[in-house]
């Protein structure tokens, strides 16, 4: 379902509500920027959704708390503790102080609770800062639901992908339907490449 703040997303991200189905759909965008849930998928060049979400601590990030003096990564996967997100994670982990290097924090948002994000932290020593999206807001203002159906109930999951957002509050790379392996090393070199640009 589209996130509760529906007129003010649709604002920014040019989309217009369909007044029957209740969905978005994006305009004046390439082909393609839809997703199966009708949400718009970011595209470089575009100022990143702010959001304020708890980590496994029940702190809260805010985005715009890094703006002006640090890059942000931000991966959104699907669940907790399954094999695929589990190596995205701790891949991201083992670079940690390569991201911090280059005055970058990585934040990864799933829709589990802090309690979730606590044990998958502690069981695998992550090194990276878990949010908790339970509601999917913040993954609808990114794009990164996907409708699935399973035993005949359709529902919204998160489809993996990564955002690097620069200093200035801007999408500076986006990748949808993210493969895991290897892909922490290629948002790694991302990053590197911003450093040499400025």
């Amino acid at each position: 379902m589209p996130p509760r703040n529906g007129a003010r997303f649709a604002r920014q991200f040019n989309c217009i509500k369909l007044p029957l189905a209740g969905e978005f759909i994006c305009y004046n965008r390439p082909t393609g920027t839809r997703t199966d849930a009708g949400f718009c998928m970011l595209q470089v060049g575009q100022p990143a959704p702010g959001f304020e979400l708890p980590d496994a601590d029940m702190e809260l990030v805010s985005l715009a708390a890094f703006r002006a003096h640090r890059n942000v990564v931000v991966f959104f996967y699907p669940r907790d503790d399954t094999p695929s997100c589990t190596l995205e994670s701790i891949d991201f982990s083992d670079l940690y102080d390569d991201f911090e290097r280059h005055q970058t924090v990585v934040l990864g948002i799933s829709m589990d609770d802090f309690l979730s994000h606590i044990e998958f932290r502690d069981k695998y020593g992550l090194a990276v800062q878990l949010l908790s999206d339970v509601e999917g807001e913040v993954c609808g203002l990114y794009g990164v639901l996907q409708e699935v159906e399973k035993d005949g109930v359709r529902r919204n999951c998160i489809q993996r992908s990564t955002f690097v957002i620069d200093k200035h509050g801007m999408i500076a790379q986006a990748w949808y339907n993210v493969k895991p392996r290897g892909h922490a090393a290629e948002v790694l070199q991302t990053i590197r490449s911003l450093a040499k640009c400025k």
